[in-house]
């Protein structure tokens, strides 16, 4: 395989990696990965030490793995909020970029958003809430969102965050697992030309109380008695002193699919940002005032993670409120002179298929990130020359994980829809179906990583990511459920799930959760969800097995039904490709169901 990028001399020697590589004393990246995976105490050490990490009590240990390298501690004995390190930069200094579909490119102070986030923390003291109240946020990602986000973990409250895609229904599990006192919404979301209601669906999701940040005072009729107006909740006063908690204390729950039904809650803590800063700032080459742009939302990991990775690395959040595939985006790129731009391959398919984004001058660009989705490597070279020839750091890791454990970098050739190398700060092997070592397999993660969840709300955490698992050369191993490729050249390539989760429009769902939908149908017996991958590579499709019931429809019918009901019960964005009829699921003889052979069975329908 072809590099479509070699980093020339001075974009090498301005790398915040070269710098780390030359105050150690190290001639190449791979001996520095080498000791980053081998001294983990070192690097992360002095990794907080680069970020400038804010403590109101230094720590006594920086990692403690006296429960074991499951639950190590990092930071051991540390008072802090991590918020505090999110405002390093000049007072004057442009924290977040916005624009809405119709208006101009708006800037944002350090300052001002500083004195936002103090007055929303003040209110949830009027509201009466105390540290470790959780709350939650359901709404697009705006300055209002990211300001709630933050004054949430300034004032001591775990942040739940969902995605304003999902379902009432979805919406729903993820309140009761969590229970918020306070929830935050929009009434109403803009996307390709509608207006959709969401406060409609939070209230049909039975949330407590809830705020309402009003994007359409035209059509919202009447709130709840209960609830009330986001500016009706925001007090006047814009001073706050942060609550100082344990590295360890919980500030946001995320949610992942495994391959049960029900999502998993997993809870980020103080020490996590420092993963998505540390990311930030070794692979995507994060500097100070660089504006970085990632279309995301704060219900998955790439939310908090663009907040966290932008501003404690004193860069600027750009946000656009649209839908990022038409004129209006690129334009936004464009005007807000975005330096880091990260995509799900599948936004750059449609740019690919309409020239979109053709028109626009993005030559701020200095790499653009892709994360979500295996990618396709003509689509990536097509992203690469809309900046005129840009690297792509391909990025792989997950919600548990605060960051990637795969990647890439600004000093090694950049080769389409691959990895260049492990995540700095870590370790992982790839083991066989009889668990040896293996060029092509399933990643097992070498503990301890900062970063690195230690809980699950609604599951046992040690079954989930240990048990079973066996050792590597007397080390403990973390399943996380990728397979990958190593490369006769070091480099890496996605290989798709080993479990049955997959990811779709760049949202990791189970199957089972799709079955469990799709089994409502009258004409369902019973189904099987696989995910399959383009024969050229690129995002998986979702493609539905059913055992059908006598219903007198046509199978286009049935794919028709089906496809609305995911849309109504689970997420838009889950899109099926294909419908196909069998008259026995094949099972194992413990009765699992074999999505492998569903796979191979594929080419003949």
């Amino acid at each position: 395989m072809e590099a479509s990028w070699y980093p020339k001399d001075d974009v090498l020697k301005s790398s915040n990696i070269y710098q780390m590589m030359l105050s150690n004393n190290f001639d190449t990246y791979k001996e520095f990965w080498r000791w980053s995976a081998t001294e983990k105490e070192s690097f992360w050490e002095q990794t907080v030490a680069n970020l400038h990490i804010q403590f109101y009590k230094r720590y006594t240990s920086f990692l403690d793995v006296s429960k074991g390298v499951e639950q190590a501690s990092w930071l051991k004995g540390a008072k802090l909020n991590i918020v505090d390190s999110c405002f390093q930069n000049d007072d004057e200094s442009i924290a977040l970029i916005f624009q809405t579909e119709e208006g101009p490119v708006k800037k944002v102070s350090q300052l001002t958003l500083e004195k936002y986030v103090n007055r929303i923390a003040n209110g949830f003291v009027d509201f009466g809430l105390v540290p470790g109240d959780r709350i939650a946020i359901d709404m697009p990602m705006t300055l209002e969102a990211v300001a709630i986000y933050l004054a949430g973990i300034k004032a001591g409250h775990p942040v739940v965050t969902i995605a304003d895609s999902f379902s009432s229904n979805e919406i729903e599990v993820r309140l009761k697992i969590t229970k918020p006192k306070l929830v935050f919404t929009q009434d109403f979301l803009k996307r390709a030309g509608k207006v959709l209601p969401l406060y409609e669906k939070v209230v049909k999701a039975d949330a407590p109380r809830t705020v309402v940040i009003q994007e359409n005072k035209k059509n919202l009729s009447s709130l709840r008695n209960s609830d009330l107006y986001f500016d009706e909740f925001l007090p006047a006063n814009d001073q706050f002193k942060s609550v100082i908690q344990d590295p360890d204390t919980t500030i946001t729950v995320l949610f992942s699919s495994g391959t049960t039904g029900e999502p998993k809650a997993i809870p980020w803590t103080h020490s996590t940002p420092i993963k998505c800063a540390s990311d930030g700032y070794y692979h995507h080459n994060i500097q100070k005032d660089d504006v970085v742009c990632w279309p995301t939302n704060l219900g998955w990991m790439m939310g908090p993670w663009l907040i966290f990775a932008s501003l404690i690395n004193r860069a600027t959040v750009a946000l656009y409120y649209g839908a990022p595939m038409g004129d209006g985006f690129g334009a936004f790129v464009q005007d807000a002179q975005v330096n880091m731009l990260g995509v799900v391959p599948s936004i750059v398919r449609q740019w690919k298929n309409t020239g979109s984004m053709e028109a626009f001058d993005w030559s701020k660009i200095n790499c653009f990130s892709s994360t979500g989705e295996a990618s396709n490597p003509e689509e990536m070279k097509y992203l690469m020359q809309l900046a005129n020839n840009r690297p792509i750091i391909e990025y792989c890791g997950g919600t548990e994980i605060g960051g990637g454990y795969v990647t890439s970098t600004l000093v090694q050739p950049n080769i389409a829809s691959t990895f260049s190398t492990q995540a700095l700060g870590g370790e992982f092997i790839l083991l066989d179906e009889n668990h040896q070592i293996s060029k092509k397999g399933e990643m097992f993660l070498i503990p301890p990583i900062m970063g690195l969840s230690k809980s699950l709300l609604n599951r046992d955490h040690y079954k989930v990511y240990y048990e079973g698992i066996p050792t590597y050369k007397g080390k403990v191993l973390r399943k996380h459920g990728d397979e990958l490729m190593e490369l006769e050249n070091g480099y890496y390539k996605a290989q798709g799930r080993a479990d049955d989760a997959m990811n779709l429009g760049g949202i990791k769902v189970s199957s089972i959760q799709i079955e469990e939908v799709i089994n409502q149908l009258e004409f369902v017996k019973e189904s099987a969800a696989i995910a399959v991958s383009p024969s050229d590579g690129g995002p998986s499709q979702l493609v539905l097995y059913i055992v059908p019931l006598a219903s007198g429809l046509s199978v286009d019918e049935k794919l028709k039904r089906a496809k609305t009901i995911i849309k109504e019960r689970l997420n838009p964005l889950f899109k099926v490709e294909k419908l196909i009829e069998i008259e026995s699921l094949p099972r194992t003889a413990s009765g699992k169901v074999m999505r492998r052979t569903l796979r191979d069975l594929i080419g003949n329908y």
